[in-house]
C-alpha cells in the first residue's frame, strides 16, 4: 500500500464487522459484499445473527460464500480474538476491521448502576481495544489494511444522562487518534466516524422515529466504504456525518 495512490480493491478484501447484525454494521455489512468483500458480522444475540445472515445472503452473486457469523461479546477479550480469528480461519486472511459494537444506556450518573458502567465502558471502548490488538498482526502480516471505529458526534457534545456513553466516545476518539499515529507507517489506516442521530433502534427501540430527517444506516455505511477506497496518499482521520436539517426545538 506504501506510495500507492489508488483506490484498493474491495473485491479482494476481507473485513470484520462487530456489531454486523442490525444497524450501522448490518448496513456496512451490506455495502461490503456488494463491493465484494468477504465479511464476517458479529453480535451477541444468536437469532440477530441469524436473521442478519439470511438478509445478506440474499444479494446474490456468491454472497453466501463470503459470509460468516460469529457469535462474540466484544467485551471479552478472548471472545474479540476469537472473532479475528474466525475471519483469518474461514476466509484466509483480515484486511479490515471495523468497529461497530456499541451499547448506549442513558442514565443520570446518580442513577446508573457498575454493571451498566462497565457494560458502555466495556463495549465502546474496551471491546475496540481487544478487537484492534488481535487484528494488529493479522494486518501486520498483510502488508497493512484498515480499521475504522464508529463513534459519536457525541464524543463532543455531551449531554444530561449521557455521561458513560459520551465518555466512551470521547475515548474512542482519543484511541483512534493514537493508534492512527501508531499505525500508519506500516500501511495500517485508522479512521473513526462520527454520525449524529441515525434511525436506528439504538437509543429509542424504534428505527421509524424521525427516519425523514436523520441519517439512514446506509449512508453511515457509505462513508465507511468511501473510506476504505480512499487513495493510500492521504487518509481522512476523522469524518463527522450528521442530519442536514435535523427538526427544530
Amino acid at each position: 500500500m506504501s506510495g500507492d495512490a489508488r483506490a484498493p480493491d474491495l473485491s479482494r478484501q476481507v473485513a470484520l464487522v462487530t456489531g454486523g447484525s442490525r444497524g450501522i454494521g448490518l448496513a456496512t455489512a451490506e455495502a461490503l459484499l456488494a463491493a465484494g468483500a468477504g465479511v464476517v458480522i458479529t453480535g451477541r444475540d444468536q437469532s440477530q445473527l441469524d436473521e442478519a445472515r439470511a438478509r445478506l445472503a440474499r444479494g446474490g452473486s456468491g454472497r453466501g460464500q463470503r459470509l460468516h457469523q460469529v457469535r462474540a461479546d466484544v467485551r471479552d477479550p478472548h471472545d474479540a480474538a476469537a472473532a479475528v480469528g474466525a475471519a483469518v480461519e474461514r476466509l484466509g486472511a483480515l484486511d479490515i476491521l471495523v468497529n461497530n459494537a456499541g451499547v448506549g444506556i442513558f442514565r443520570n450518573v446518580s442513577d446508573m448502576d457498575v454493571s451498566s458502567w462497565h457494560d458502555v465502558i466495556g463495549t465502546n471502548l474496551s471491546g475496540v481495544f481487544f478487537c484492534c490488538h488481535a487484528a494488529i498482526p493479522h494486518l501486520r502480516r498483510r502488508g497493512g489494511g484498515y480499521i475504522v471505529n464508529i463513534s459519536s458526534l457525541s464524543a463532543t457534545n455531551p449531554f444530561a444522562q449521557g455521561a458513560a456513553y459520551c465518555a466512551s466516545k470521547a475515548g474512542l476518539n482519543a484511541f483512534s487518534e493514537s493508534l492512527m499515529q501508531e499505525l500508519r507507517y506500516d500501511d495500517i489506516r485508522v479512521s473513526c466516524v462520527l454520525p449524529g442521530s441515525v434511525a436506528t433502534k439504538f437509543a429509542q427501540g424504534d428505527s421509524s422515529k424521525g427516519a425523514d430527517w436523520k441519517v439512514a444506516p446506509s449512508e453511515v455505511a457509505d462513508v465507511v466504504v468511501n473510506l476504505l477506497r480512499h487513495p493510500a496518499r492521504s487518509m481522512p482521520s476523522r469524518v463527522e456525518i450528521r442530519p442536514s436539517k435535523p427538526a427544530k426545538k
